[in-house]
């Protein structure tokens, strides 16, 4: 059994990967890094870690095999690198890094150290994701020629209760909204998404967006891909969708169109169902992310050197590259009100 280490203690970690790699039967949970004490060692007693370090050299050379980056998105590139340095194969958290130009630096140090490198797009290892990719590979519904990918809703609402009971801006959501808004931060799962369901890379691109908060990057915005193969991708993300509502709700749908029917997934209900020439078929499931999915691959990866299906650096790369460039290009064209 392979021994792991995870960098970064925050909510992430705190809800997704930490319980999965506590409990898991392919992996040991060894050690556990967070240059801030007290959530470092909130963490090890929480999940029962052995060991825990605010030195990262000391936790990479603390008999691990692999690490899990789950620090904020500005620390992936620093992280893999020193990981990379140490010899350890690496699964990073989404968005890889900030740019691609940070993509690049990892992806070429874990070259150097003939370390893996894997980025943790877990949405693809959903039983929603899965079923979806063998519907399209069966020609369920012809041949898809159209992606309609929407994740709206309030990324926790805009504002929360203090602990003095005054009202203050929510610190996760503007946090993301800071470090490039919803494209970058949870877009990049759609963009991958739509890439792998159709086995096509990306030809061009157009976006627009809307600023119904205040921040440089646009809250709501629409990406329109254009594959190589011919088939098109639309993608719809929002942060302010009942942002300030006293009763939010959201909206998390995947349609793919073809020629003989449609697939179809409304998180919701639960339900992934298939409308083709020849019937209705409905399949109930409960989640989109799959973070014990994810972690199996990576302990086969670590086992055998091969990557089977987990998504690659170079996946991530091509996500934070499509959706930096798509938000840039709305941060520099924002058409400004007219005076009155």
């Amino acid at each position: 059994m392979k021994r792991i280490g995870l960098m970064g203690c925050g909510t992430v970690a705190d809800y997704g990967h930490l319980p999965v790699l506590r409990d898991s039967e392919e992996l040991e949970l060894h050690a556990v890094y967070d240059p801030d004490e007290a959530a470092l060692l909130a963490a090890k007693k929480k999940f029962d870690v052995p060991e825990a370090y605010t030195d990262v050299d000391r936790f990479l050379d603390s008999g691990i095999d692999a690490v899990s980056i789950t620090s904020p998105a500005p620390c992936h590139s620093r992280n893999a690198i020193d990981a990379a340095r140490h010899g350890k194969h690496i699964l990073c958290e989404k968005p890889l890094a900030m740019t691609e130009d940070e993509c690049r630096q990892m992806i070429d140090a874990a070259e150097k150290a003939r370390v893996m490198l894997f980025t943790g797009f877990d949405y693809r290892f959903s039983p929603v994701a899965q079923k979806i990719k063998e519907l399209v590979e069966q020609n369920a519904v012809g041949e898809v020629r159209s992606l309609r990918l929407i994740s709206i809703w309030n990324c926790h609402g805009k504002y929360v209760t203090g602990p003095d009971g005054r009202t203050v801006e929510q610190a996760r959501r503007a946090g993301r909204m800071h470090e490039g808004g919803p494209l970058v931060d949870c877009g990049v799962h759609l963009i991958d998404l739509g890439r792998w369901w159709v086995s096509s890379e990306v030809a061009r691109w157009s976006a627009a967006g809307a600023w119904v908060d205040e921040y440089e990057a646009p809250d709501h915005v629409f990406l329109h891909m254009d594959h190589v193969n011919g088939v098109h991708t639309m993608v719809e993300i929002s942060f302010s969708y009942c942002h300030t509502a006293k009763s939010p709700a959201s909206d998390f749908t995947y349609q793919l169109i073809g020629t003989e029917g449609v697939i179809r997934y409304d998180r919701p209900t639960g339900v992934l169902e298939v409308r083709n020439t020849e019937s209705t078929q409905q399949f109930t499931f409960d989640a989109v992310k799959n973070f014990a999915g994810m972690y199996a691959r990576f302990a086969r990866a670590l086992e055998t050197g091969e990557p089977g299906d987990l998504p690659s650096a170079e996946d991530g790369l091509v996500a934070i590259r499509l959706a930096r460039e798509a938000t840039e290009s709305l941060i520099r064209n924002r058409a400004q009100p007219a005076s009155a």
